[in-house]
């Protein structure tokens, strides 16, 4: 996995929005999720024909065998802060507009564009989007659930997108938020 898979930290990152993006039946991007989920490390299989669980959530099925446990309950709750986010996410979605994900999925079809120049228009969506947010929203949670809003538009939007995307709203929150994940995920 390109971003987000170097150190721990990062790791946490990957699932997070990993999770995030997860938390929607019925996204356009289901194919390209499932991949990315073969590809994580110690990540479930995206099946949304998994069980649900009692409290809503899928059953999850590990790939590599057993375990470490700490790991599990690690990425477990990673799972829970991710589908509690993306429930928040819900509630701000209508906040985002059609011409603002349709911008910002025209300017990452841009191949030549480097990492830094998408971290860069991804930014300056954001920072447009931000506009929008509630004040009675702590300021890094809004921008961590906003980045993963444009993420999950976009792909939504424009599947074959979803690797770039993905990959830049990875690098964009170890970039600029990675201490508050850390924190939520600590506390």
């Amino acid at each position: 996995v390109g971003n987000g898979a170097g150190t721990r930290g990062e790791l946490v990152t990957d699932l997070l929005v990993f999770g995030f993006l997860c938390s929607r039946d019925n996204s356009n991007f289901h194919s390209e999720l499932k991949a990315l989920g073969q590809e994580l490390p110690g990540r479930p299989e995206v099946d949304h024909d998994d069980e649900l669980q009692t409290d809503g959530n899928r059953l999850s099925h590990f790939h590599g065998g057993r375990r470490e446990a700490d790991s599990e309950s690690q990425e477990e709750l990673i799972q829970h802060i991710a589908s509690q986010l993306a429930l928040i996410g819900d509630e701000m979605e209508h906040k985002i507009q059609a011409s603002v994900v349709h911008q910002l999925s025209t300017q990452l079809r841009d191949s030549s564009l480097t990492p830094e120049g998408r971290r860069h228009c991804l930014a300056a969506t954001l920072g447009e989007v931000m506009q929008t947010c509630p004040a009675d929203v702590e300021q890094e949670k809004a921008v961590l659930i906003m980045t993963m809003l444009l993420a999950r538009k976009v792909a939504d939007h424009t599947p074959r997108l979803f690797r770039v995307v993905y990959d830049t709203v990875v690098d964009f929150i170890n970039q600029n938020l990675l201490t508050y994940v850390r924190d939520l995920v600590r506390n």
